[in-house]
């Protein structure tokens, strides 16, 4: 299947204001392009990518004063498969992950485990290790976590979103991957494209989504704590310990998002 995804962003400054993107598809899925990737600037900027320490494609620029708009429109390829589901994945014991595994065992900036570890040993401790330990996860934060965009806060943690039981997605992927984190199974924040494809249309505006993988039986799972089912269509752009790490824009001064626009929907086949 095709898909057609994009955005058009706008931030105004008042001076130039140095800023990093986290706005280009992951390098994993560079082979399944099938137009050209290229983010658009108007007024024209210069500006140079890098892969940071996660392997995500950053984008260094300078915006001017004034209004800047960032844009991208493309068409990729997808199995059109959803998330893989393997009930018999172990979990690995520590002793046995690779070594860059370890940092997603770790708390970071979102994800306190060490506020959470108690509760999550109580709540999951006798869960079987493995698959079913991440998907009682899924299902406890699923269940506790009321959505919705008027309760998004970007100051809050994984610990904040269990206190509070609202958010966005970025908090259901947050406390998700804080509590596999305190059953010492690495997990790592995502962030991408995922369209309501296969599912019934959701009304709001569309934005970019969150979701988690899990480290269990040697590979990587896609895990979505806010769906809690398998979807269809997920572009991944960057991974992390958290939403720092793959924070769609971060700014070396004052900005202000002036227009936020994204596309994510099936390329479906020209009727006649």
């Amino acid at each position: 299947m095709q898909i057609r995804a994009g955005y058009d962003i706008s931030f105004e400054c008042s001076q130039p204001t140095p800023m990093l993107l986290a706005l280009s598809v992951h390098p994993s899925r560079f082979a399944d392009l099938s137009t050209p990737h290229v983010i658009g600037f108007d007024p024209p900027v210069a500006s140079t990518n890098y892969l940071d320490g996660f392997g995500n494609v950053c984008t260094r620029l300078t915006a001017p004063p004034g209004l800047l708009r960032i844009f991208n429109d493309f068409a990729i390829g997808d199995t059109g498969l959803p998330d893989a589901v393997e009930p018999d994945a172990p979990q690995t014991p520590i002793e046995e992950l690779p070594e860059d595994a370890l940092v997603f065992l770790l708390g970071s900036r979102y994800c306190e485990t060490d506020r959470l570890v108690e509760t999550a040993w109580s709540l999951f401790g006798e869960t079987p290790p493995g698959w079913a330990r991440v998907k009682a996860i899924c299902d406890f934060v699923h269940d506790r976590i009321a959505f919705g965009y008027a309760s998004a806060d970007p100051t809050r943690t994984a610990f904040g979103a269990f206190t509070d039981r609202t958010g966005v997605c970025r908090d259901f992927a947050h406390l998700a991957v804080a509590l596999c984190r305190c059953m010492n199974i690495p997990a790592r924040y995502c962030t991408g494209y995922l369209g309501d494809i296969g599912v019934p249309a959701d009304p709001a505006p569309m934005d970019f989504s969150a979701w988690f993988e899990a480290y269990l039986g040697g590979r990587w799972y896609t895990f979505d704590a806010r769906h809690n089912v398998p979807r269809v269509g997920r572009i991944l752009m960057g991974r992390g310990r958290d939403a720092t790490d793959v924070a769609i824009s971060t700014s070396f001064g004052v900005s202000r998002l002036a227009g936020f626009k994204v596309v994510t929907d099936e390329i479906l086949p020209a009727t006649v």
